[in-house]
């Protein structure tokens, strides 16, 4: 008896303790909250420590891709005639072409069947429904990870002079060196196809950067060395205006020289954020730094607070000035 009386009641002892309390669940709960918090900052970081890596790489191809671009063309890629004109294969490299660096440089991005999609085998007539549907496709390397994906987004300001109006196109995020400036101007540049053809409208552009309207900027003309000089670096956006449409964000990533796609050192470079009226000027959604490729291949982040002359100096391909940027 009595050892079935003891069996008994420590079976049920033990019966009883299988089962949690609710406090003891309340407190379970408590700590894996807590390790979560502590956990949640560095899983976020770790994240966007890799999309800042790749941004950094998609600058190294851009970078790479002018290289090899210049190396065959024997100067840098045009930043194109204006906002309203977009790529036509059929007019070539240089100045005769109406789209952005962005576009020139598709051949040497492994995008060449993209490029050759614009064309009708007619250097006088543009193919508007092939280049608009070119217009329409997004890249991964013309994007910041930290910022947008890539897709179409609204355009407000679509390219019409060599094709159809487009309620929605492919954007970038990156933009070419114009030099010491707050303003691209693109005035200068062809009208028409047959302008260009007899070499009207082509005039001298008083700029000092590197990729600009009508350019054909050689290694040459780079006196202050290609590991000084800016190639293209990131370019600043307000986050509440990421999947609309404003100023300088508008007219879709292979548009002529537009502040889209180009932009000047002579403002500072920003931080992306909400409630300013920044438009021309470099920055990123990274914190404390960001991307710029240089027109050696280099890329290396630059801190937004850089001596403002040190970043205007290195938008300048050729004053002459030696600047420390670490």
């Amino acid at each position: 008896y009595i050892d079935f009386f003891w069996g008994f009641h420590w079976k049920e002892y033990f019966m009883k303790k299988k089962a949690f309390t609710l406090v003891e669940l309340l407190v379970v709960i408590a700590i894996i909250g807590m390790l979560v918090g502590l956990l949640l900052p560095a899983v976020q970081q770790a994240r966007e420590a890799a999309r800042q890596m790749q941004c950094s790489n998609n600058l190294k191809q851009l970078g790479l891709a002018s290289l090899n671009y210049e190396s065959q063309v024997k100067s840098f890629p045009s930043a194109g005639w204006m906002g309203g004109w977009a790529g036509d294969a059929d007019r070539g490299f240089g100045k005769h072409q109406p789209g952005g660096w962005t576009f020139s440089l598709l051949p040497f991005l492994e995008q060449n069947a993209l490029f050759q999609s614009t064309s009708n085998n007619n250097r006088s007539t543009p193919a508007k429904a092939e280049i608009t549907r070119a217009n329409q496709t997004p890249l991964p390397v013309f994007h910041c990870p930290s910022r947008r994906t890539p897709k179409l987004y609204q355009a407000t300001n679509s390219p019409t002079k060599n094709c159809n109006s487009a309620s929605e196109l492919a954007k970038g995020d990156y933009a070419s060196n114009f030099g010491e400036t707050d303003a691209v101007n693109t005035s200068g540049c062809p009208g028409s196809y047959a302008d260009a053809d007899s070499n009207k409208g082509f005039t001298t552009q008083n700029y000092n950067g590197v990729m600009l309207s009508t350019s054909e900027i050689t290694l040459g003309e780079i006196r202050d060395g290609t590991s000084n000089t800016y190639l293209v670096g990131e370019k600043f956006r307000r986050p509440e205006v990421y999947e609309t449409s404003c100023c300088c964000d508008d007219s879709g990533v292979f548009c002529g020289a537009d502040p889209d796609n180009s932009r000047g050192t002579k403002l500072a470079p920003l931080q992306d954020r909400n409630g300013i009226n920044a438009r021309q000027q470099f920055g990123s959604p990274h914190a404390g730094a960001l991307g710029f490729v240089f027109c050696d291949g280099s890329v290396q982040r630059i801190s937004y607070s850089i001596d403002l002359e040190a970043h205007q100096h290195l938008g300048n391909r050729a004053d002459g000035e030696v600047v420390s940027y670490q």
